[in-house]
């Protein structure tokens, strides 16, 4: 797949937040003659057809069989990664400086979002012409901030006694020497001012995407999840539609924060679009419970990579290692979704491709984290599997990863939905 690294180089940069997310993966899906849907207008499907259906910073895509179905293959990411979210009234000027007060949006690792340029990305809810309720994308890289640290001198033991970060004084980013600046200013290149009613911004980092080394490795923010849900896309685009079978994709919100939001993994979306399609190809109520029967659920999230330099946070032998392939993930307490049956067809996948594969479960005496997959094994009634992409330095501003193990994934992915 020669043109698959570029592309997914560029599909990061157009990707900072997870609004930005969506926009792109609805404008690539347009491109390949799939249709767009609205969840408040009637909808008219036909068979061998590809729609998604938005919804926010969550995105479902869909190609129907050429025949009546008989079962769902659903893969299932997520667009959002943790980070710092401007607070609704953020500006305040302090000793004669502008700066934003920030809350935390899931677990980033908060140091590494300090003395790095920052860009403030997003929505934008406004007022138009007509005075009714507009949406607009913004990326302010053109107006970057930062988080200072205290210089060493100031803090001697810094190397050796971090002290803690306070996330309500120690995060708000510093746009610069402006006494008189308007928060609605900043936006004047791309709404009037005086229109804007509210906002979601976040704080990005400005640095792009890079290959290390040789070449085989990427770093880049918001690895977890964009990687998984380019190989997803990847491999749903270049599938024709099947005999029997829906190929659908998943791409939810909020899965850093729990998912119980209308666009996270918890909420009826994809429950009520599976419905919906029964009701529209006139499938019944029990045609439509066989149809779920007879479905599976792939999970694929990124997961922790084996790190040389702290052995004793892993378990060694079920633990994946860069560039060695993708992982099936297991706990014990379901964590994630993954079951011996589930996890036995991965690997039969895996075996005839001759993809290589890990497994990963972690330490008896370290809280797992966890993905949608359990959340879909729970809200469906399906059965799931958990799938990763190994990864280092997880939730901090620049991640780091195989691009063997990505090209795996798609790989799998693409087999996977072509079964």
């Amino acid at each position: 797949m020669p043109e698959l690294i570029p592309d997914f180089l560029d599909f990061i940069e157009k990707s900072p937040t997870s609004f930005h997310t969506v926009r792109e993966i609805g404008n690539r899906l347009a491109s390949q003659d799939f249709m767009p849907l609205d969840e408040t207008e009637r909808w008219e499907l036909e068979l061998g057809q590809g729609y998604f259906v938005e919804k926010g910073g969550a995105l479902c895509a869909f190609r129907l069989p050429k025949n009546q179905p008989e079962k769902a293959t659903i893969l299932a990411s997520h667009t959002d990664s943790p980070a710092l979210k401007l607070k609704p009234n953020p500006l305040f000027i302090k000793d004669h400086m502008a700066f934003c007060k920030v809350e935390v949006y899931g677990g980033p690792i908060l140091h590494s979002y300090l003395n790095r340029d920052l860009a403030m990305s997003g929505r934008l809810v406004y007022l138009d012409e007509n005075k009714e309720l507009a949406e607009k994308l913004v990326h302010l890289d053109d107006m970057p901030m930062i988080i200072p640290e205290l210089a060493i001198h100031l803090n001697r033991e810094v190397n050796s006694k971090p002290s803690p970060i306070n996330k309500e004084e120690h995060l708000c980013p510093l746009i610069g020497l402006h006494e008189k600046l308007k928060f609605q200013d900043l936006f004047k290149q791309y709404i009037k001012p005086e229109s804007l009613l509210s906002f979601d911004l976040f704080l990005v980092p400005m640095e792009k995407p890079r290959l290390l080394g040789n070449g085989e490795l990427l770093a880049s923010y918001r690895l977890d999840n964009l990687a998984s849900t380019h190989a997803i896309l990847a491999a749903l685009m270049n599938q024709k539609a099947s005999k029997d079978t829906i190929q659908l994709a998943v791409f939810w919100n909020h899965e850093e924060i729990g998912s119980e939001t209308e666009e996270g993994a918890a909420s009826p979306f994809l429950s009520d679009l599976l419905k919906r399609i029964a009701m529209k190809l006139n499938i019944d109520w029990e045609g439509y419970m066989q149809l779920k029967a007879r479905s599976t659920c792939y999970s694929l999230d990124m997961t922790h990579a084996f790190h040389p330099g702290f052995k004793d946070k892993h378990d060694k032998q079920n633990t994946p290692f860069l560039g060695k392939g993708v992982t099936i993930k297991h706990n014990a307490n379901h964590k994630f979704a993954s079951n011996a049956e589930t996890a036995g067809e991965v690997l039969r996948i895996c075996k005839d491709l001759n993809l290589p594969f890990q497994l990963f479960s972690g330490r008896a005496d370290i809280r797992s984290g966890s993905t949608v997959g359990p959340i879909h094994a729970t809200t469906l009634g399906i059965p799931t599997v958990d799938l990763g992409i190994p990864q280092l330095s997880m939730h901090a501003t620049r991640e780091v990863m195989a691009l063997a193990d990505f090209t795996h994934a798609v790989r799998l992915v693409s087999a996977i939905i072509n079964r």
